[in-house]
């Protein structure tokens, strides 16, 4: 093996060990990056948009609910959508950051991340007036890199503990059971509202799945993420 081939091996690994947090146990260990926040309530987050069908449609279930949520946008779409950015802010909710383009972190390298992060953040902040503070990744996916580029943005990384997996579109109730299935007071429920990523039409299903969800989480403050882990995240 040449003698550069071992070093860049062992970076590559210690980049890609933060990605364990995307799915199971590993969750557990981090509580704070998974969303578990205070009791008596769950954090409703919307990741992908804006898009001009379906964030206003979610907005409108939000306002019949009287619940607030927290947007994670894409960079791309606020660039193409600035007056639905500002629509969210202006009806009372959070935004945050996904990211300028939708790509897995483990393809890209801590520069290029940081870049787009820089990116999202001014795009956000610019059509909303909200310097945004929270941070998800495309799916769910952290590396070292994206861990160095949030935190050097002030940024704070936050995934999620249940999620309706409504990307599929198909029936609103199976959308709902599949939040159930995970969801626990204090948790954090990651939905769309855009189709950008997703099966074209999916954001139907997003929205309503959220009258049913109101049933089975009755009694539970519906927040934002802000309101839910509060500043000492």
């Amino acid at each position: 093996m040449p003698a550069l081939a071992l070093p860049l091996t062992a970076a590559a690994v210690a980049h890609a060990v933060p990605a364990v947090t995307a799915r199971g146990p590993a969750r557990r260990l981090t509580p704070g990056l998974a969303g578990e926040g205070r009791p008596g309530g769950v954090a409703l987050t919307f990741d992908d948009g804006p898009d001009p069908d379906g964030t206003p449609a979610v907005l409108q279930t939000l306002a019949d609910l009287g619940w607030r949520a927290t947007f994670v946008m894409l960079g791309s779409q606020v660039r193409r959508h600035p007056d639905i950015a500002r629509l969210v802010v202006e009806a009372g909710h959070e935004v945050g950051v996904h990211g300028t383009i939708h790509r897995n972190h483990l393809i890209r390298t801590p520069w290029a991340i940081r870049r787009d992060l820089r990116l999202a953040s001014g795009q956000i902040a610019e059509a909303t007036g909200v310097r945004p503070r929270w941070f998800r990744p495309p799916y769910g996916i952290l590396t070292a890199g994206t861990l160095w580029a949030a935190r050097d943005l002030d940024l704070v990384s936050v995934l999620w503990t249940a999620w309706g997996k409504d990307w599929r579109g198909g029936p609103p109730d199976r959308v709902a059971a599949e939040v159930m299935r995970t969801l626990r007071d204090g948790g954090t429920v990651l939905l769309h509202d855009s189709d950008c990523t997703s099966r074209p039409g999916s954001w139907r299903s997003t929205v309503a799945s959220l009258p049913l969800l109101a049933a089975q989480v009755e009694g539970l403050e519906v927040r934002t993420l802000g309101d839910h882990l509060g500043p000492a995240c």
